[in-house]
């Protein structure tokens, strides 16, 4: 199922250094679907060094050409919307009709930060002198990096790596090992639109051990997790020792508020669907 796909290193698939393995299963039948990369410290010092080429080249680049590049790769995960379901059905469980939809909205993605890529403002501010004017421009942080979620295996990434595209850094993706194929596709229709090698990276293996070496990495400034509370502390407490930037979405029991001018069986009824989903 993963023949063609593997560590993406320059816009590239390969294997991992060491040739090892490790086993994806369908939460349907239990039984194997494939194999990935179960990759180390050198597979890591490859990705980032490609990473940062990659955002050499991709934060010189002009934001409406960026933007175009990011248009196309939503124009290409809708036309291969079928294909990508199916996959995604493989590895989650999720019914076609489901995944149909999530690869919908991973195209949204990035044709929304697309547009986003160009009303990247800076402000004026009022100086206190007559004679001053100070002005503040934003600039790409650096090369990010995405762990998600097994739930959302193509929507969760392509958040996280849409939105460092548009900002003009590059990104090092490394998507749930339970369901890895979704974010392979993304990466793979970024790489068919014209996207730079290097831009984005794609790495797998074992969760936590290669999460703590990226995020110890100098290269990587921005960290997003879509994951566990417990995950997320541990990450946090990773990114405080570098004093690296964080986004995380955390946990899965957010708490339902009901107003008392609500109707109860609607209301139940969003409740429910909202909560059980996925």
């Amino acid at each position: 199922m993963y023949e063609k796909f593997g560590l993406l290193i320059d816009n590239e698939w390969r294997p991992a250094r060491s040739g090892k393995t490790m086993p994806v299963h369908s939460p349907a039948t239990e039984e194997e679907i494939g194999t990935i990369p179960s990759a180390d410290s050198a597979d890591v010092a490859l990705v980032l060094a490609s990473a940062e080429r990659g955002f050499a080249t991709w934060k010189a680049m002009a934001a409406w050409d960026r933007a175009k590049i990011m248009r196309k790769a939503a124009e290409i995960l809708r036309e291969r919307n079928e294909d990508i379901a199916r996959v995604m059905s493989a590895e989650t469980g999720k019914p076609l009709a489901e995944a149909r939809g999530e690869t919908n909205s991973a195209a949204d993605q990035f044709e929304w930060y697309a547009e986003e890529a160009k009303r990247v403002y800076g402000q004026i501010i009022p100086a206190r002198a007559p004679d001053q004017r100070l002005s503040v421009v934003y600039q790409p942080v650096g090369v990010c990096l995405s762990l998600s979620a097994w739930n959302f295996p193509a929507l969760l990434p392509s958040r996280k790596i849409a939105a460092a595209l548009a900002a003009g850094c590059a990104i090092v993706a490394r998507p749930a090992s339970e369901a890895p194929g979704s974010c392979f596709k993304v990466a793979e229709a970024l790489v068919d639109a014209g996207l730079p090698p290097g831009v984005v990276t794609v790495i797998t293996g074992p969760s936590s051990k290669l999460a703590a070496e990226l995020i110890a990495a100098p290269a990587i400034r921005k960290v997003s997790l879509t994951g566990s509370v417990a995950v997320g502390k541990k990450v946090l407490a990773q990114c405080a020792e570098g004093i690296k930037r964080a986004s995380m979405e955390l946990g899965g029991h957010a708490p339902v508020i009901v107003h008392r001018d609500a109707d109860p069986k609607t209301s139940a009824k969003a409740a429910a669907i909202a909560k059980f989903r996925n």
